[in-house]
C-alpha cells in the first residue's frame, strides 16, 4: 500500500486542496445492482462496497476535506431479509476491526450518528471501541450514519426539546433553527457542502434532511463498489464550479 504522503498529487487534486469543502456527505448506493449485474449475491456487493469506503476515506483526508459522512445503514434497512441484515452487521464489525489501524495511520477520527443503541451489543461494542481509540486524531472526521434516518433524527430532536420544556429548561419562544440544530445528532458537525449520490438515483432517501437544505447535489451513475478516487475528485471539482448563494442573488456588476 502506498503511504498517503508519498502519493503524487495531480493539478486537479492540488486545486481541490486549495479550497476543499468542509463537509461531504455520500449516499453509497448501488451495491445490490452492482452484484446482480455480475451474477453475485447482494452480500458480495456490500463487501465490494467496503473497498470503496476505504479508498474514499483515504482520499478525503488527503484532499483536505474536514468531515465525510457516509450513509451506511438506514432505519429502513431492518426491513431487508434477515440474512442480509445479519451479514451487514458482521461486515460492519469486521470493517471496524480491520480499518482501525488504517484510521489511526491516516489520523482519521470516527464518529457515528443514528440510533446506535438499537444495534446488537457486540456491534455497539465494536463501534464504541473504534470511536474511543480514534478520539484523539486531528485529521478527517469520518461520520458513519448507522441506523440513521432524517425523520427519526428530527423526531428525536423534537422529543428532547419537549422533555426540556417539561422540565422548564426551555420555553417555546426560545426554540429557533439554531436550537433545533444543536438538538440533532449532528450538533457538532457543520452542514454538508456537497451531497454525492452514486448509482444514478435522483432522491435523498431520508438522509440529513435538515442539514442538506443548502448542500450542492452531485449524482453519478457509477455504482458505489466502482466509485473510486477519480470519481470523488470529479465530484469535488464539479462542486468548486458551483455558485452558492444560499437563497440570495448574485449582486449586479459594480455593486
Amino acid at each position: 500500500m502506498v503511504d498517503p504522503v508519498e502519493r503524487k498529487v495531480t493539478p486537479e487534486e492540488q486545486q481541490i486542496r486549495e479550497n476543499p469543502p468542509a463537509h461531504v456527505a455520500i449516499i453509497m448506493d448501488g451495491n445490490g445492482r452492482w452484484a446482480k449485474s455480475r451474477g453475485f449475491s447482494r452480500i458480495r456487493g456490500h463487501r465490494a462496497g467496503a473497498e470503496s469506503i476505504r479508498e474514499i476515506v483515504r482520499s478525503a483526508g488527503e484532499l483536505g476535506v474536514g468531515f465525510l459522512t457516509l450513509y451506511a445503514f438506514s432505519v429502513d434497512n431492518w426491513k431487508r431479509p434477515r440474512r442480509e441484515v445479519a451479514a451487514l452487521m458482521n461486515l460492519l464489525k469486521r470493517f471496524l476491526a480491520g480499518e482501525e489501524r488504517e484510521l489511526q495511520r491516516n489520523n482519521v477520527r470516527l464518529w457515528t450518528i443514528g440510533r446506535i443503541s438499537e444495534f446488537p451489543p457486540d456491534v455497539q461494542h465494536a463501534i464504541d471501541a473504534v470511536v474511543k481509540s480514534t478520539a484523539g486524531n486531528t485529521g478527517l472526521t469520518l461520520v458513519l450514519a448507522l441506523n440513521y434516518g432524517g425523520r427519526a433524527e428530527i423526531t428525536d430532536a423534537v422529543r428532547a426539546l419537549c422533555e426540556k420544556s417539561a422540565r422548564g429548561e426551555v420555553r417555546a419562544g426560545e426554540i429557533d433553527e439554531a436550537l433545533i440544530s444543536r438538538s440533532l445528532y449532528t450538533a457538532d458537525i457543520p452542514d454538508p457542502d456537497l451531497l454525492i449520490r452514486t448509482s444514478g438515483e435522483m432522491r435523498v432517501s431520508n438522509f440529513l434532511l435538515w442539514q442538506i437544505s443548502y448542500a450542492e447535489l452531485y449524482v453519478t451513475p457509477v455504482y458505489w463498489p466502482d466509485f473510486r478516487r477519480q470519481h470523488f475528485v470529479r465530484a469535488l471539482l464539479d462542486f468548486q464550479k458551483r455558485e452558492r448563494r444560499f437563497g440570495g442573488v448574485e449582486p449586479p456588476p459594480n455593486y
